[in-house]
């Protein structure tokens, strides 16, 4: 495994306890330069391991709730007249920054979901015809609570599309539990996080992670894969070809967290699942028969032949 990436998991395992997998896919998304969406019900630690990984990697980071009546502009930000200069002054919003936390994107308008969608994609905002670079590197991690969403507005599947990876954290094990409580009863630990590198250190990762080697048998292989979901009786959308690139992109950074600079079909199968649960549609047929996205995805990876990659 590769030491700064292992420090990094092992700093925010310390307070997100039990859930050593979520951790790794949420950091290799982050190397990746994608975007998170956390998808699970309160109180599991959504909010705890954003600001765990803001910690730990010295990166500056806000919090937005939505609501009903958040506006784009608390979003982009906006202008204000300066008497004193007598021109327009831009007054930041909360996307400037480098982790972004955007707590149940569903209660808000769509569009307020399209202002941090066009930011995500972009990574810059325009107010008032003048453009605003967003600070690099740019992470948007965002959640919403998939129980009670009635009267919510939720993402279209265009705009699932711009989230690399789709995770939820899930409750705890028993034993994890128990160390949470024993933990938590005087003082919560992510209050003494300790940084473990800073911003330029992430780039330099960054960098290091696409530079990552893909053999022709693997690209082959997430080719196939994608064309599977594309041609499934189960599926009305199969996975785009943003989504290929995103299986790609996620890969190479796992390999990389995984100490290697060449990426096996093993690294692709670790991440096609988060990768593509939330970019497909399911069919009726698929509905009919109580089919999850998790179990057809499942069905596809099954059926595509593993290519020997040494």
């Amino acid at each position: 495994m590769n030491e700064i990436t292992k420090k990094i998991q092992d700093n925010v395992n310390s307070v997100i306890i039990g859930k050593e997998e979520v951790v790794k896919k949420v950091l290799v998304a982050i190397l990746a330069e994608g975007h998170i969406l956390l998808e699970d019900v309160p109180g599991v630690g959504k909010t705890t391991l954003a600001v765990a990984f803001a910690k730990t990697l010295g990166l500056k980071n806000a919090r937005v709730q939505f609501t009903s009546d958040t506006l784009p502009s608390d979003i982009v930000g906006f202008s204000v007249y300066d008497k004193d200069s007598g021109n327009l002054s831009y007054k930041q919003g909360v996307v400037i920054t480098n982790l972004l936390l955007a707590d149940e994107i569903n209660r808000t308008s769509s569009k307020t979901q399209s202002a941090l969608l066009e930011v995500m994609e972009e990574r810059q905002v325009t107010v008032d015809g003048v453009t605003h670079e967003v600070p690099n590197p740019f992470t948007v991690i965002a959640t919403q609570n998939p129980v009670g969403s009635a009267g919510t507005t939720l993402l279209p599947s265009a705009q699932l599309d711009r989230f690399l990876i789709r995770i939820n954290i899930g409750y705890p094990d028993t034993k994890s539990q128990i160390e949470l409580l024993k933990e938590r009863h005087l003082s919560n630990p992510i209050d003494t996080l300790a940084p473990v590198t800073d911003q330029q250190g992430v780039l330099a990762l960054i960098e290091e992670a696409n530079k990552t080697f893909v053999s022709d048998p693997v690209y082959e292989f997430i080719v196939n894969l994608v064309e599977e979901t594309r041609y499934d009786e189960y599926l009305d959308l199969g996975v785009s070809p943003r989504g290929s690139l995103a299986i790609c992109k996620m890969a190479k950074a796992y390999a990389f967290t995984e100490g290697r600079d060449y990426v096996l079909p093993e690294d692709v199968l670790a991440i096609f699942a988060d990768v593509c649960c939330h970019r497909i549609v399911l069919s009726s047929k698929a509905k009919i028969s109580k089919l999850s996205d998790q179990e057809v995805i499942s069905s596809i990876i099954q059926r595509v032949k593993v290519p020997q990659v040494k």
